[in-house]
C-alpha cells in the first residue's frame, strides 16, 4: 500500500481529559519548553496527521481547549472525563470510527514524545487490520499506540480507567512496536515537572 494512501485514513487521538489530581492544577496546561502540554501533542498530531485529529478534553475544559485554538483539527468533550481515561478513547473512537482506518493515541502528559516518533509507528504499520504498532519504552509496551480499524469495535466499549493495552496479548492481533524511551517520560507530579 502506497504510504499517502495508508495515511489518509489514519488519525491521532490526543487523550487529554483528565482532572490531574496528582499534579494540583489543570496539568495540561503546564508548560514544557515555553509550551503547554496540551499544545505540544496536538502540534505533534497535526504535524503527523494534518487536521484528521481529535483533541479529547473534560477537566477545565475550555481553557485546555483555548490553549489550542490555533490548530485545525477537532475537539470534543468527554463529559464522564471522571470516569477514567477509557471513557475518552472510547468517545473520540465512536466519533471517528466511520472515516478512520486506524488511529494513533497520543496522551497530553508525555512532553518527549515527537512527530518523527509518532510518524514512525505509521511507518512501521503494514496497513493491515490485525497490527497494532506500540511504543516499546523502559522494558514495556505503550502509548503511542497505532489500532487499526479492526480494534475500534473494544476500544468503543472502553470504561473506566482501562485503556486499550489489553489488545496487545489479544492472540487476533500481531503487536510491533517502535522503541523510544523517552516514552517513559510523563507528567503526573509537579515534581516530574521540574525534573524534566
Amino acid at each position: 500500500m502506497d504510504c499517502d494512501d495508508k495515511m489518509a485514513g489514519v488519525f491521532a487521538i490526543v487523550l487529554a481529559a483528565g482532572s490531574a489530581t496528582r499534579f494540583g492544577a489543570t496539568k495540561q496546561l503546564a508548560e514544557v519548553d515555553g509550551k503547554s502540554l496540551v499544545e505540544r501533542a496536538v502540534e505533534i498530531a497535526n504535524d503527523v496527521c494534518q487536521d484528521r485529529y481529535l483533541l479529547v478534553v473534560g477537566h477545565n475544559h475550555q481553557a485546555v481547549g483555548a490553549a489550542c485554538q490555533s490548530q485545525p483539527g477537532f475537539m470534543i468533550v468527554n463529559d464522564n472525563y471522571a470516569a477514567g481515561l477509557g471513557t475518552s478513547l472510547a468517545l473520540a473512537v465512536k466519533s471517528i470510527r466511520h472515516v478512520a482506518s486506524a488511529v494513533i493515541v497520543l496522551l497530553a502528559d508525555q512532553p518527549r514524545i515527537t512527530s518523527q516518533h509518532v510518524r514512525a509507528l505509521a511507518d512501521v504499520w503494514d496497513g493491515s487490520d490485525d497490527e497494532i504498532v506500540a511504543t516499546s519504552f523502559a522494558g514495556t509496551q505503550g502509548p503511542p499506540v497505532l489500532f487499526p480499524a479492526v480494534c475500534f469495535d473494544e476500544l468503543a466499549g472502553l470504561t473506566g480507567d482501562r485503556g486499550g493495552r489489553h489488545l496487545f496479548d489479544d492472540q487476533r492481533f500481531r503487536l510491533r512496536t517502535v522503541v523510544f524511551e523517552p516514552a517513559s517520560i510523563d507528567i503526573d507530579t509537579p515534581e516530574d515537572l521540574t525534573r524534566i
